[in-house]
């Protein structure tokens, strides 16, 4: 016993001694070398197992007796890498600008993790040999950051349209909303089936090997928060180029819808060109660079593809939050079209647990879109019950919010399937049925607007004073909601039997215009009370015939004012009335000139012949306004 305290004496005086006349470890290291070969017991295991730290000075042996390398041989390993990733590290010059760099730094820092490796097990001595390497793993570390920022910088340039086969960049039109000058625009592309090599080979293969030696260092999150920022760039300055900047929600809502409208269809192409192309083509790059490397390569990906993927979509829920003016309906139909069609796709891209919130995003972004939809036939309805019964039409024409209401349903149902598909959303069913049938949601919706419509129209019809152009008022709009109907999808829609049914109806109004107008007519030319003597008939006729002149006459002074714009309605009221009055006409003309004494003076009283009465009928409804 006391012969080991002796000896443990003797080697710390050697050690002492050395560490006091050596300069410099390598000094000292000598001078240790020099003692070993004097005495068996200054071996140089004995003299260097304990130099680390005078609390280790008691430690054993390498346990287990296995062949692994002695904490001096590491220790003169980690100086030697020191010095050799020290040069690399303070150079100015990119380490990657020449391959036998590269791959030297790359040997030293493999050979450096695999001394860690080494030395991570709980042995004493290893904790500040551990330390060192760690100080010296900062120093790689701090550099291949650099290096792999540098390759991708220099690599990566802004998507031209021109590499996915359309023509290069132009310039088109101002922007309203910055000094900038005119936004760069791309022509349009149609082939979204392709995938873009955005950084060369070689270069993705330089950066795999960074990433990897990275990732190994336990320094993979560094790696991707390096990796990412610069790739997010990429895409976004690519967006710009397509025509879109970020946008407030505030700054949507606030655009003219003509503005707005060019906007959406720019958002679109760029949806397109982003999720198709932009996106699954970071999604390859980021399983090149990080291959092997989970959780890094799903997580890269979706620092590099949220905020374009999320700026996109936002646009889109703004606009479907927005105002739900009907005029707005074609344009989110096709947003609500893009989307849809978009959603399979995402499913592979965006499966991983890092960015599946932005496939539930973008079909969140679609219910909203189909919302909106929903949304814009509601707002119709409150517009046609809105639209005040003030001012009449003038001659009984065709009001305003009937061809409007029309036109804009006409439109609609070229885009029955997507509209159709959207109100099926809302009750959640899964497979939109037949839209051609009459019982399907937009059939329903449709048929439901005709009754509001026409409920109004009835109200509008009321503020005519006299009953039978209430009626001509009626005829002119409802002839023109069949026309609309008939020379669309809307009979599809509609059925043959709402058809009908409406041609039922505007008959009606055709019967009760003929009671306001030519029932007094008609009873007035009446023969059966004219009775008695020659000359009481002929007195009780010419009174008649004086009182039939005066209603034809304010009749056609009327009439020839009011308006039925439909050539075969006019043509069927005309043929209607003249049945109904010149026979009736005719035979009371008879009956007055065979009366004695009525005499040569028959035609003085009759103001109007039969053939005239027949002309006057043909110049009614043309909006003239003539004399009689």
């Amino acid at each position: 016993m006391a012969a080991e305290k002796g000896e443990e004496k003797l080697i710390a005086a050697v050690r002492h001694i050395a560490k006091t006349l050596g300069r410099t470890e390598t000094m000292a290291d000598d001078i240790l070398q020099i003692f070993s070969t004097f005495d068996g017991r200054l071996s140089r295991e004995k003299l260097s197992e304990k130099q680390l730290d005078d609390a280790s000075l008691a430690s054993s042996d390498v346990a287990d007796g296995d062949d692994r390398l002695s904490l001096s041989s590491i220790d003169r390993t980690l100086r030697s890498l020191d010095r050799q990733i020290s040069r690399f590290a303070a150079s100015e010059r990119l380490i990657w600008s020449d391959s036998a760099d590269a791959s030297a730094f790359l040997e030293a820092v493999d050979h450096l993790l695999a001394k860690i490796h080494d030395l991570d097990t709980p042995a004493p001595g290893n904790k500040l040999l551990l330390d060192r390497a760690d100080h010296v793993l900062q120093k790689c570390m701090l550099r291949l950051e650099d290096e792999f920022r540098s390759l991708i910088d220099r690599s990566g340039l802004p998507l031209d349209p021109a590499a996915t086969g359309s023509s290069p960049f132009y310039s088109e039109g101002e922007d309203s909303d910055s000094d900038d000058g005119p936004v760069p625009l791309a022509h349009p592309v149609t082939d979204y089936d392709l995938v873009i090599d955005a950084l060369p080979p070689g270069t993705v293969s330089d950066l795999h090997e960074i990433a990897r030696r990275m990732a190994a260092a336990g320094f993979g999150r560094e790696c991707v928060e390096v990796y990412a920022p610069s790739r997010r760039d990429f895409v976004e300055e690519s967006v710009a180029r397509l025509g879109l900047r970020p946008r407030t929600a505030e700054e949507v809502q606030g655009t003219p819808w003509g503005v707005l409208e060019e906007e959406i269809a720019r958002w679109i192409k760029a949806l397109n060109m982003v999720f198709r192309i932009l996106i699954p083509s970071e999604r390859r790059l980021c399983d090149r660079i990080f291959a092997g490397l989970p959780p890094f390569v799903d997580l890269a990906f979706a620092m590099v593809s949220r905020a374009p993927a999320i700026q996109l979509l936002s646009f889109a829920e703004v606009v479907a939050i927005g105002s739900r003016a009907p005029d707005r309906l074609f344009r989110v139909v096709d947003m609500y079209e893009a989307v849809r069609d978009l959603i399979p796709d995402l499913d592979p891209i965006f499966s991983d647990q890092y960015s599946t919130y932005l496939r539930k995003e973008a079909a969140t972004v679609s219910k909203s879109l189909a919302a909106a939809i929903r949304g814009i036939f509601v707002e119709l309805e409150n517009l046609i019950r809105r639209d005040p019964a003030r001012a009449a039409v003038p001659g009984g024409g065709l009001h305003p919010i009937t061809r409007y209401v029309m036109n804009f349903l006409r439109a609609a149902c070229s885009f029955r399937r997507t509209v159709e598909e959207a109100m099926e959303d809302d009750a959640g069913t899964p497979v939109p049925p037949d839209p051609d049938r009459p019982s399907s949601s937009m059939a329903v919706q449709i048929a439901w607007l005709m009754d509001v419509l026409q409920g109004n129209l009835e109200e509008k019809s009321k503020i005519y004073r006299e009953p039978s152009l209430s009626c001509i008022f009626l005829m002119n709009n409802g002839r023109y909601i069949i026309q609309k109907v008939r020379d669309s999808e809307l009979g599809v829609l509609l059925g043959g039997e709402w058809i009908r049914r409406q041609m039922a109806r505007v008959r009606r109004w055709g019967s009760d215009y003929q009671r306001a107008t030519w029932s007094k007519v008609i009873t007035v030319l009446r023969t059966d009370g004219a009775s008695g003597s020659s000359s009481v008939a002929a007195k009780a006729m010419r009174e008649r015939l004086r009182i039939f002149n005066a209603y034809f006459g304010e009749i056609y002074r009327a009439q020839t004012r009011w308006v039925v714009a439909d050539e075969q309605l006019r043509a069927e009221l005309r043929i209607s009335v003249s049945e109904l009055v010149l026979p009736v006409y005719r035979n009371f003309l008879g009956r007055y000139r065979n009366l004695a004494e009525t005499g040569k003076h028959a035609e003085k009283y009759a103001k109007y012949s039969a053939e005239d009465v027949e002309a006057g009928i043909g110049e009614l409804f043309e909006g003239t306004g003539k004399r009689s």
